[in-house]
């Protein structure tokens, strides 16, 4: 094509091009060359639509939003196992691709909006499914009901895994730390039901301890307050029961967590466990190295260089000492 082009022969030309737009392009780097090779002739007068509408839609009511989620729907809403487990997995590693791309950011953002919408959904239909499952006289239908919010809570996992992958699921911890509600059902059903939530609130802690989510403090309190002992009250069943629950890495989740509180939060947080963990054993997370951490941070190293005593009060018997002004702050 390039020598018609030089020859000015357009028959020829145009017999190439109408041979580029019925073959198949394999791969990327090819893609690449006939791309850059019809855009050449844009301005010759050659109709080099056909060819480019493979790799561009001049259909503006195409909207990224709303086929991004109509995709995360279709997945979402899947209960044959083999399609939607597959998918997830490509869906994963697409959004995560595209978000390597710099020129992506306002796609960037559409995606996040979109994921953050879907998990609203789920995490309604959730809480929905609870409280059903939850009612004292709620006795048919209880294994679709299970089925369905084991369906939803994975739905819940994928969509912080992709957020958390993204650096995007702060609004996701506020969403789950602010869910007292499915907290308190959580403790009326059984664990073969609930323990689905639990491996939420594992990746949620595994997010924050990575860095990966980084939420205020309130929020990482609240999400230790109503989250921690349901967690703990699983913790033996998810050992057991899920086959992708690492132990150590969702240990050094919570414990980094912990760790990310003001001292007096660390120890009321770690005492209480403490006193889970000599019950309960195995079937407790081990936050030992959290606990020495907070145990060395309270008795042994208290911050300051020379042995000096908490900082706080350091900075307030440096403040007494200094010289009394005789105006006040209210005067400042």
């Amino acid at each position: 094509m390039w020598v018609a082009e030089q020859l000015g022969f357009n028959s020829c030309i145009r017999s190439c091009l109408e041979y580029l737009e019925a073959a198949p392009w394999v791969g990327d780097e090819e893609e690449d060359k006939v791309v850059s090779s019809v855009l050449r002739l844009q301005w010759e007068g050659i109709g080099i639509t056909p060819v480019l509408k493979r790799v561009s839609s001049s259909d503006t009511s195409n909207c990224p939003k709303g086929t991004i989620s109509h995709i995360l729907e279709l997945v979402l809403k899947s209960n044959e196992e083999r399609g939607r487990r597959e998918m997830k997995t490509v869906v994963l590693k697409l959004l995560r691709d595209n978000n390597c791309v710099p020129s992506s950011s306002g796609l960037a953002d559409i995606c996040n909006q979109t994921l953050n919408s879907s998990c609203r959904s789920c995490l309604n239909s959730l809480l929905s499914l609870f409280r059903q499952a939850s009612e004292p006289e709620f006795t048919d239908g209880k294994e679709p009901v299970a089925k369905q919010m084991a369906l939803e809570a994975d739905n819940l996992l994928w969509l912080l895994e992709i957020l958390a992958e993204r650096q995007a699921a702060d609004e996701f911890a506020l969403m789950w730390a602010n869910q007292q509600e499915l907290a308190l059902l959580h403790a009326k059903l059984p664990i073969v039901s609930r323990h689905h939530v639990s491996c939420i609130t594992a990746r949620l802690f595994v997010g924050i301890g990575r860095g990966e989510v980084l939420p205020s403090k309130d929020i990482r309190h609240m999400l230790l307050r109503n989250w921690l002992q349901p967690l703990i009250n699983d913790y033996g069943w998810l050992q057991h029961g899920c086959r992708s629950f690492d132990r150590k890495v969702v240990e050094e989740g919570i414990g980094r967590t912990i760790l990310t509180l003001p001292l007096e939060d660390q120890q009321s947080i770690l005492l209480a466990w403490l006193g889970s963990f000599l019950k309960a054993g195995d079937n407790c997370p081990n936050l030992q190295r959290a606990f020495e951490v907070w145990w060395r941070r309270s008795f042994i190293r208290p911050y300051g260089e020379h042995g000096n005593s908490n900082p706080l009060q350091s900075s307030t018997t440096i403040d007494s000492n200094l010289p009394q002004s005789s105006s006040s702050i209210d005067d400042i």
